[in-house]
């Protein structure tokens, strides 16, 4: 049974929300501030956090930093407005997702069984066997273990910036809309395109010499991005870094 935690500080609303996860089959802890959210975290080890982001004692935003510490959690961010700041301050912090207030408690079961699919598919196929190290010029990738490097250096990615990553160097030259990113990263037929344009805006800044002059991940205007090797290095396999 997947654990969630919930963290709201209004009692209907988690009151609710913890209903219908738990009629859908999820073991719910539920967390009413900041403070508690990231303790609770820490001692239940929840597969998924569905987090608010105006709290009392500590905000959503630090609340999802401090438990992304740990190691990669899925997080669904809600928030109460449906401005593009307040999802873009989500996403860059590490949201996988985000819902608007008022929501539908239905609409957000789907999202979370989402998320967590598409999580569990990832760590599947990963423990079938083992893989070899992906290449592409300073990148290294470890399939198996998800792990980046940059130069030899470890990289700090997100689960779905490595995710992203890992689509990029495995389809080199090639064009892909932000949609088709949606759907073969983030394994969604619809949604948010800004999730898109922030996670590539990070993995640039991650993996890039000059992320406001990116040369690895390129735009392509009216279609979406590409990853260019550098060049006489495409991408390959390798043993070991």
């Amino acid at each position: 049974m997947k654990r969630v935690l919930v963290v709201d500080d209004d009692p209907t609303v988690s009151e609710v929300v913890a209903g219908y996860l738990d009629r859908a089959g999820f073991a719910v802890d539920v967390a009413a501030d900041g403070p508690t959210a990231v303790a609770q975290a820490a001692s239940r080890q929840p597969d998924l956090v569905v987090l608010d982001l105006m709290l009392p004692g500590m905000d959503g935003l630090e609340v999802c930093r401090r438990i992304r510490t740990a190691g990669p959690l899925p997080v669904i961010m809600l928030t109460a407005r449906g401005e593009e700041e307040d999802r873009i301050l989500g996403l860059e912090v590490g949201a996988d997702d985000y819902v608007t207030k008022p929501f539908s408690p239905r609409e957000l079961v789907l999202r979370v069984e989402s998320v967590l699919r598409r999580a569990g598919a990832s760590t599947a196929l990963r423990s079938e066997a083992a893989e070899p190290w992906l290449r592409s010029g300073p990148l290294a990738l470890d399939p198996t273990a998800r792990r980046a490097t940059r130069d030899g250096c470890e990289l700090a990615l997100t689960i779905r910036e490595f995710d992203l990553l890992e689509f990029f160097i495995r389809h080199p030259g090639q064009a892909t809309s932000r949609e088709q990113l949606m759907q073969q990263v983030w394994g969604w037929e619809f949604g948010d395109l800004s999730t898109v344009t922030v996670h590539v805006r990070r993995l640039r800044e991650k993996i890039e010499d000059d992320p406001a002059h990116p040369r690895l991940i390129s735009t392509v205007w009216g279609v979406g991005y590409r990853f260019d090797p550098p060049r006489s290095q495409e991408a390959g396999v390798g043993r070991g870094q």
